[in-house]
């Protein structure tokens, strides 16, 4: 699942969805990022989410991890083997591993439009 960086979360709302993330209750180490088209209209993440990403918090277990690629920024899913992560596309596929130090950061917190 591609994602655009939207900007630092201390510095304002960049994003009309933003107005819902109370900035102040977050550290000054997170930023946001809105999921792309392409990434669908069904499931758990779909496209023109904001997520709220922290590049401070530690990699954990099933944790929605945004990494750096050489086509952009993607999102996956954490899993612990060792000292090392599995990364699975949030959107589903086959993985790889990666160090903790490849992550760009966990999401912590999500906004969506709800179609009334």
């Amino acid at each position: 699942m591609q994602l655009n960086y939207l900007g630092p979360l201390c510095v304002g709302p960049p994003h009309p969805l933003a107005a819902e993330i109370a900035a102040d209750s977050f550290p000054p180490s997170c930023y946001l990022v809105e999921v792309r088209d392409g990434a669908g209209i069904a499931g758990p993440i779909i496209e023109g989410d904001v997520l709220v990403v922290d590049e401070a918090r530690p990699v954990q277990h099933a944790d929605l991890v945004v990494v750096e690629t050489g086509t952009g920024l993607r999102l996956f899913q954490s899993h612990r083997i060792g000292g090392r992560f599995r990364l699975v596309p949030a959107a589903g596929g086959a993985g790889h591993l990666a160090d903790p130090d490849a992550c760009r950061g966990v999401v912590v917190r999500q906004a969506r439009i709800c179609a009334a």
